[in-house]
């Protein structure tokens, strides 16, 4: 019993983790956040809407100045508020934001969000049980060997995570008739932003893949698909 005595903590403090970081992330998001409506955003969303079949799709402003987009665990979509500036200032257009928004729903639709709470939580739990034992045999960098083995395996899933998500709102994008182009046109203004001395990165790219891989993945997926129909 004592030896799964810090397996069974570990699972505990995870499952507690969980629940808080959803109760906060939810309370946080319904603080600062406000729906979007925007009537030349409307066209698009109706698009988006009627290629999903569902009435609407409902879209929250996350009031942060960060230039980021993200899909709550219980379903919601946010783009933030540095987003949309970047909409309303004519830096990017309704259709590459619509593939933003598009992206955002399918880490939704593919159960990412979800499972990224859990895992958030899951991560903190399992480096304090893996941490736990490894200290045992390597007292002094246990813990450390521990942070690293749980950072790279998360990194490994967030990256899956993008791709998959990327495919999802390439084939959403075509099935609404808005076309893949502004998906990829949006990485690449993303990745110029980034490419000015002093800029901050956005925090979109924070542990994503690189928009070349993303755009020749895409592309790669718009050449199945079009070799498939033909």
């Amino acid at each position: 019993m004592l030896r799964l005595t810090p397996i069974l903590l570990a699972l505990l403090y995870g499952y507690a983790m969980f629940r808080f970081s959803a109760w906060r992330m939810k309370q946080q998001l319904d603080a600062q956040s406000s729906e979007l409506a925007d009537p030349k955003l409307q066209g698009v969303l109706r698009a988006l809407a009627r290629a999903l079949d569902v009435p609407r799709v409902r879209v929250l402003i996350h009031e942060v100045p960060t230039v980021n987009a993200l899909a709550a665990h219980d379903g919601r979509v946010f783009i933030t508020r540095g987003m949309y500036d970047k909409f309303r200032l004519g830096e990017i257009t309704a259709e590459e934001l619509a593939s933003v928004i598009a992206h955002e729903i399918g880490h939704v639709a593919l159960g990412h969000s979800k499972r990224r709470m859990i895992d958030f939580s899951g991560q903190n739990a399992l480096r304090t049980g893996l941490a736990m034992v490894l200290s045992r045999f390597i007292p002094v960098i246990g813990p450390w060997i521990a942070g690293q083995v749980i950072h790279l395996l998360t990194a490994k899933l967030s990256r899956a995570d993008e791709f998959e998500a990327d495919a999802y709102a390439s084939a959403l994008m075509l099935k609404a008739d808005l076309g893949i182009a502004p998906q990829k046109e949006m990485f690449r203004k993303l990745d110029k932003m980034t490419g000015n001395r002093g800029a901050a990165i956005p925090a979109w790219f924070l542990s994503h893949p690189k928009s070349q891989e993303r755009i020749a993945a895409i592309e790669a997926n718009e050449a199945k698909w079009v070799g498939d129909n033909a």
